[in-house]
C-alpha cells in the first residue's frame, strides 16, 4: 500500500482520533462504495477516474480501520448486477481489481492483513482468478484486519446458493431438514466464520442496500453519507464511527430502565 499498514495484533491502536471510544468500536465494518461516477462527473473525468481514485478511497479505509483496531473491514467491489454496465467500463475494472491486487499483495502480506474475495468468483477473467487464490493462500494465517472484498457478489444468489447446499445434503440424507437453524444456514453463506457487520456506511447519499449482506445486516446500524466514496476520508469515517457510537443498540430488545 502507499504506507504500511498497522497490524491489530500485539499493538494497541494507533492515531485514534479525539471524541472516539477504543472500547466502543465496531468489531466489523462493511461500506458500500458509491459515487464514483458521479465524483468522475462533477470535475468532467472519464468514469474510470472515479474507480481509480475509488481505489486510493478503499486503501484509506482499510489503513485507518486497521490502525484504530477495527477487526474486519468487507468492502461491495462488484456486484452480480454491475456486469449491466458498459463493457468498457466493466472490462476496465477486471483489470483495475487485477494490477491492484497485484501490487498491493506483498504489502498486504507483510502487514498481516487477511484478504478474502466473496462471491461467484467462477465468471471472473483467468488471471484475476489466480491473483485472487494465490493472495487468499498466501493471507489466510495472517493474525491482522480482516479484509473481506465482495466480488461478483449478491445477497439473493448468496442466499440461494446456501439453500441449494442444505437441500442437497438433506436430499443425500446427511442432513436432517428439521435440523436446520439460523447457525447451519449461516455456515452456508460466504461469509461463515466472520462476525456479522456491526455497522454498514453507505456512501453517495442512497438510502438502500442493494442486495448486500441481506443476512448479515439483520442488526447492523447504517450510517448513510453524502460523502462520494473517492473522497471517503479520515474525517467522514470518524464521522461514521462516531454515528455508531451513539446509538443504543437494542437488538429487538427494550432500552434498560436508568
Amino acid at each position: 500500500m502507499s504506507r504500511a499498514l498497522a497490524t491489530t495484533t500485539a499493538t494497541a491502536p494507533q492515531a485514534m482520533p479525539p471524541g472516539l471510544d477504543p472500547a466502543r468500536l465496531p468489531g466489523h465494518v462493511a461500506v458500500i462504495m458509491d459515487g464514483n461516477g458521479r465524483w468522475a462527473k462533477q470535475r468532467n473525468l472519464p468514469r474510470v477516474m472515479g474507480h481509480r481514485e475509488g481505489v486510493e478511497a478503499l486503501k484509506r479505509t482499510l489503513r485507518l480501520c486497521s490502525d484504530w483496531g477495527i477487526g474486519a473491514l468487507t468492502a461491495y467491489a462488484f456486484s452480480t448486477e454491475n456486469w449491466s454496465r458498459p463493457g468498457e467500463e466493466v472490462s476496465f475494472l477486471m483489470t483495475l481489481f487485477e494490477r491492484v491486487l497485484a501490487r498491493e499483495l506483498h504489502a498486504l502480506e507483510q502487514e498481516q492483513v487477511r484478504i478474502r474475495f466473496l462471491g461467484d468468483l467462477e465468471p471472473l477473467p483467468e488471471g484475476l482468478k489466480r491473483l485472487i487464490a494465490d493472495a487468499t493462500e498466501r493471507t489466510a494465517a495472517n493474525t491482522g484486519i480482516h479484509f473481506n472484498v465482495c466480488t461478483n457478489y449478491g445477497g439473493r444468489a448468496e442466499l440461494v446458493r446456501a439453500a441449494q447446499r442444505l437441500a442437497e445434503r438433506c436430499a443425500a440424507g446427511a442432513l436432517d431438514p428439521r435440523a436446520i437453524d439460523e447457525q447451519s444456514f449461516a455456515s452456508e453463506l460466504h461469509t461463515a466464520g466472520e462476525p456479522d457487520p456491526d455497522l454498514l456506511i453507505r456512501t453517495s447519499g442512497e438510502h438502500r442496500i442493494s442486495n448486500f449482506l441481506l443476512w448479515q445486516l439483520a442488526y447492523a446500524e447504517i450510517h448513510i453519507t453524502d460523502v462520494l466514496w473517492p473522497d471517503f476520508d479520515e474525517a467522514a469515517l470518524r464521522g461514521a464511527l462516531l454515528d455508531y457510537q451513539g446509538r443504543q443498540r437494542r437488538f429487538g430488545g427494550v432500552e434498560p430502565l436508568a
